[in-house]
């Protein structure tokens, strides 16, 4: 049972109650459990909550518990409070404490369950705000300026990749994307050493025919090598193979290749291979924007702005203008005609662009481009 207070003690019942918690909570012999109705109740380890005595003249709590009283120290267990610490079950309100932890709840990170059942039991109370928490949480990810491309770095100069896809090549042997320029290099350092002609990455050779090219990439998608899945994906989308090409760029877009993630997007939005599904299309381009493809993000914008949401459309477009895209930057230079942008944002948006062309620039591929290789 519950301290009882002194007869001949002065002091009132809350401030006893008070004084006797000070004095147990470092054996941690006692919980504090609070009254919604106000004041709060002391209950030993153990015991059940009805031998709880209230300092609000001995009426017991309205709140169902266990016997084994599982209460965080100070804390008012009313609905409220619970799914505001982080440190309790939102659903039956235990503490982490020591063989009990934790986790959070699969969607959002407002709540946080003991056990699968909890979370079960609590997603009627929970759905409306889960939702709306995961969804700001999504458009946090979403909306956040990438730091470069999804192509990255050319893996030979590691000079940003340019997006113009006339400028780069895949190489079968290892699969990696080199620029133009370094394929240039490659083949000057080629005839002025009288070599055979071999990958700039790895130095294999190159093979003679399709065949042995086709070889060599089914190597690289036995290894699992995204790249080389989504390039055996469009090998079957050519061929009108549109299931086969669907379950390689499934396969890629799950190790998070961002081009084989927008052509999924594609296949799900004209139904090719698969049921078609505009949900999911969305959900690959924002998958694919996410990685870095300002293809993708473009698209989502015009996707957006088709809907209404002019706000949001306005936000992929400047991101994708910051990477490069040269159609987002025209977009954003109507919207400014049309009074939808400032120039002081349009401005930044420009040098962002330009800054970014600039970075994908060096004299070895001026060189190559020059060439027309």
């Amino acid at each position: 049972p519950a301290p009882p207070s002194s007869s001949s003690d002065s002091r009132s019942p809350d401030a006893t109650a008070y004084q006797l918690l000070a004095n147990q909570l470092e054996k941690e012999e006692w919980l504090q459990l609070s009254n919604p109705k106000g004041g709060f109740a002391l209950v030993k380890k153990g015991h059940s909550i009805d031998d709880a005595e209230s300092t609000a003249g001995g009426a017991h709590l309205g709140v169902q518990l266990t016997d084994d009283v599982n209460c965080k120290i100070g804390v008012n267990m009313s609905k409220e409070n619970v799914e505001a610490d982080d440190s309790c079950c939102a659903s039956c309100g235990v503490a982490e404490i020591d063989d009990i932890k934790l986790t959070d709840c699969s969607a959002c990170d407002l709540v946080r369950y003991c056990s699968d059942a909890c979370q079960k039991d609590h997603t009627s109370q929970h759905e409306e705000a889960c939702k709306k928490r995961a969804a700001e949480l999504r458009d946090e990810i979403l909306f956040k300026q990438p730091e470069s491309t999804h192509l990255g770095d050319c893996p030979i100069c590691m000079i940003p990749m340019p997006l113009d896809r006339e400028k780069y090549g895949t190489w079968t042997c290892c699969c990696k994307v080199i620029c133009k320029g370094c394929t240039h290099a490659n083949g000057l350092r080629e005839e002025d050493k009288k070599l055979g002609h071999s990958c700039p990455f790895c130095r294999k050779p190159v093979p003679s025919t399709d065949k042995q090219c086709d070889k060599q990439m089914m190597k690289r998608v036995a290894a699992n090598d995204p790249v080389a899945m989504r390039r055996k994906g469009i090998q079957q989308h050519e061929k009108g193979d549109y299931r086969s090409a669907f379950e390689y760029y499934t396969k890629a877009a799950e190790l998070g290749d961002a081009d084989a993630q927008y052509n999924l997007a594609c296949l799900y939005e004209f139904g090719k291979g698969v049921e078609k599904d505009g949900g999911k299309a969305v959900h690959y381009l924002e998958e694919a924007a996410i990685g870095g493809d300002p293809i993708a993000r473009n698209k989502l914008g015009r996707i957006e702005g088709n809907i209404g949401n002019t706000e949001r459309a306005l936000k992929h477009f400047f991101i994708a203008a910051k990477l490069g895209d040269d159609d987002s930057i025209k977009v954003l230079m109507e919207a400014f005609r049309n009074g939808l942008v400032s120039k002081d944002d349009l401005a930044a948006a420009l040098r962002a662009h330009q800054a970014a062309a600039d970075a994908t620039k060096s004299p070895q591929r001026e060189a190559a481009e020059a060439l027309q290789l």
